[in-house]
C-alpha cells in the first residue's frame, strides 16, 4: 500500500490549501462571530471555490464534474476544513449527495438534476432525513415497527406524490437548490419497506423553508426546518423503487455505514486538528513562562506530542479508507473512523485550549471556535452511542441481518 501523491492528487491538495488560506481563513471568525449564529449567506466564498472545482469534486467527469477519487477528496477536505471546518462542510455535502445521484439515480435523472447543478455555481444539495420526532432511529430502525422513523408523508395521485409533513436541521436547508428527502410511501410497514427516496427541487410548490437553528459549532453551515404542505412532487423523481428505504446500496454502500459521509466527517477533522496543532505550536515557541518558552517545559511538550500522535493515527486511517474506496474494497472500517475522529478531534482541540492556557479561554476566539466545531462530531451520522451501536453491528451481525460485514480489507462484501 503505498500513499505517494501522485501529481493530481498534489494539484489539488495546493489549490485547497491556497483557497483556505487566501478565501476562507480571512472570513472564518467573522462568520464564526455573527450574532445569532447565521446571517446572510455567504456566497462569495462559495462561487469563488466552485469555479475552483471544490463543489464538483465527486461528480464524474463525462457529466462536467471533476471526477476526482476518494483520496484526492480526503485530502481537499483536510486542507478546507484547515481555514474553516463548516465552510468546507458546505463544500462536501455536494459531493456527498452528488455520490449518490450518480449511483443511484437513472439516467432521466442525471440529465435534470445534475447539468443544472454543475452549471450554477450557487446551486447546493442537501438531504432531508431528520424530523422533530425522528432522528437516530432513522438509522437503525426496531425491525418491523412502523412508528419508528421519519414520518413524511408521501401519497400517490396520479403521475404525482404529494407530500405532507416537516424536517428539522436539515443541512443548506436555507439555502440549497435541490433535497433528496425520505418519506413514507406505506406508513403501515417499517421504513426499510415503506421508506422512499424523492428528489425535490426548492421551487417545489408548497415546500418553505421554515426556522434557521442557532449552533454552537459550525455556525457558517446552515441548518434548517424544510416544511411541506401538499407539495407535489412527480413520481419520475422518485430514486430507486417504490418503498426501498434510503436507497444506500443503490448509491453502492454495501458496509452497513455511509460510503462518503464516514470518511467525509474524519477527513475534515484531520484538518481541524491540523489546525490546533499549528496554533499551538506557534503559541508555545513564542511565550515565555518561568523564564523559557512554554515549549521548553515537559508538561508542554507532552501534550504537543499527543496532538501529533493523535492527529497522525487519524490521518492514516483516512487515507487507508480513502484509498480502499478507490480499489473498490469495501470493508467495515469506515464505520470505526468517525467515532475515533470524534474522539480525535475533540481530545485535540482540548489540548490545544490547554496548552493556551488563560489565553484560550478569555482571549483567542479561534481556539474558542475549534472546541465548539469539535462538539458537532457527537452529533452526526446519528450521535456518538448509535454509532458505537453500528460497531455492535460488526461484532454481532445476527442482531442485524444475517450477513456479516468484513472487517478484512482483502475480503470483498457481499
Amino acid at each position: 500500500m503505498d500513499f505517494s501523491l501522485n501529481e493530481e492528487q498534489l494539484t489539488w491538495q495546493k489549490k485547497a490549501r491556497e483557497f483556505a488560506n487566501t478565501k476562507i481563513r480571512p472570513i472564518s471568525m467573522d462568520r464564526d462571530q455573527i450574532e445569532g449564529g447565521f446571517g446572510p449567506w455567504d456566497w462569495s466564498v462559495i462561487e469563488e471555490g466552485s469555479k475552483l472545482g471544490f463543489r464538483t469534486q465527486a461528480v464524474p467527469k463525462k457529466w462536467g464534474g471533476e471526477g476526482t477519487g476518494f483520496v484526492t477528496q480526503a485530502l481537499v477536505m483536510m486542507e478546507l476544513a484547515k481555514g474553516d471546518s463548516a465552510i468546507c462542510k458546505a463544500f462536501s455535502q455536494n459531493w456527498k449527495w452528488s455520490h449518490l445521484i450518480v449511483n443511484a439515480c437513472n439516467e432521466d435523472q442525471k440529465e435534470r438534476f445534475l447539468k443544472p447543478f454543475i452549471k450554477d455555481h450557487r446551486y447546493l444539495i442537501g438531504r432531508g432525513i431528520t424530523e422533530p420526532n425522528a432522528g437516530c432511529d432513522n438509522r437503525f430502525p426496531p425491525k418491523e415497527d412502523p412508528e419508528s422513523g421519519y414520518k413524511l408523508k408521501a401519497e400517490r395521485d396520479g403521475d404525482s406524490w404529494i407530500l405532507n409533513g416537516d424536517k428539522c436541521f436539515i443541512a443548506n436547508g436555507s439555502v440549497g437548490s435541490l433535497f433528496l428527502l425520505d418519506a413514507r410511501t406505506n406508513a403501515k410497514v417499517d421504513i426499510k419497506r415503506g421508506g422512499t427516496l424523492f428528489l425535490v427541487p426548492k421551487d417545489t410548490p408548497g415546500f418553505t423553508v421554515g426556522k434557521i437553528f442557532n449552533k454552537r459549532g459550525w455556525r457558517f453551515y446552515q441548518n434548517a426546518e424544510l416544511i411541506f404542505e401538499n407539495a407535489r412532487v412527480p413520481h419520475a423523481n422518485v430514486i430507486g423503487n417504490v418503498g426501498t428505504g434510503s436507497v444506500k446500496a443503490g448509491g453502492g454502500d454495501t458496509t452497513g455505514g455511509d460510503l462518503f459521509g464516514d470518511l467525509e466527517l474524519a477527513a475534515n477533522a484531520v484538518g481541524v486538528c491540523d489546525d490546533a496543532i499549528e496554533m499551538a505550536m506557534n503559541f508555545v515557541d513564542t511565550q515565555e513562562k518561568s523564564g523559557k518558552y512554554l515549549i521548553d517545559h515537559q508538561l508542554v511538550q507532552l501534550s504537543i506530542s499527543e496532538m501529533h500522535m493523535l492527529t497522525e493515527a487519524l490521518r492514516s486511517l483516512v487515507m487507508r479508507v480513502a484509498w480502499e474506496h478507490d480499489q473498490g474494497k469495501r470493508s467495515a472500517i469506515g464505520v470505526f473512523m468517525v467515532n475515533y475522529s470524534t474522539d480525535v478531534i475533540q481530545k485535540v482541540t482540548k489540548l490545544n485550549m490547554k496548552v493556551h492556557g488563560a489565553e484560550g479561554i478569555r482571549i483567542n476566539p479561534r481556539v474558542d471556535k475549534l472546541v465548539r466545531d469539535s462538539m458537532v462530531w457527537s452529533h452526526l451520522a446519528g450521535d456518538t452511542v448509535l454509532r458505537l451501536k453500528a460497531v455492535s453491528k460488526l461484532d454481532f451481525p445476527n442482531a442485524w441481518s444475517d450477513k456479516k460485514i468484513p472487517l478484512n480489507t482483502t475480503q470483498a462484501a457481499e
